[in-house]
């Protein structure tokens, strides 16, 4: 029992570590990227938890969530690189304190 909550609280740390850095890169970073890259480690940290709870939780379907959420981090990835794609064709620069044309 010691051990394996001994697992668990490490598994949980390093998901800590993760959430922290990509909280950091979305606040200080503004390249667009890089920001991107952010948000991948807050998911990555948040499927690292579903993982380590579905291992010592019996009954408990964190895998099968985590891959959904992969499957979703994809496909946000994905339509995120395009953005930066055409903001990089109109402006030159990925830089976000660029794209305030954007609005409206």
């Amino acid at each position: 029992m010691w051990q394996m909550t001994n697992a668990l609280i490490d598994f949980v740390l390093v998901s800590v570590a993760l959430l922290a850095i990509g909280i950091y890169g979305l606040s200080v970073k503004r390249n667009a990227i890089r920001m991107l890259f952010a948000v991948e480690m807050i998911v990555n940290s948040a499927n690292l938890n579903l993982v380590a709870f579905a291992r010592f939780i019996p009954n408990s379907q964190g895998q099968t969530f985590a891959l959904f959420s992969i499957a979703i981090a994809a496909a946000e990835v994905a339509v995120g690189l395009a953005l930066v794609i055409v903001a990089y064709r109109m402006y030159n620069n990925i830089d976000i304190a660029d794209f305030r044309s954007l609005k409206g």
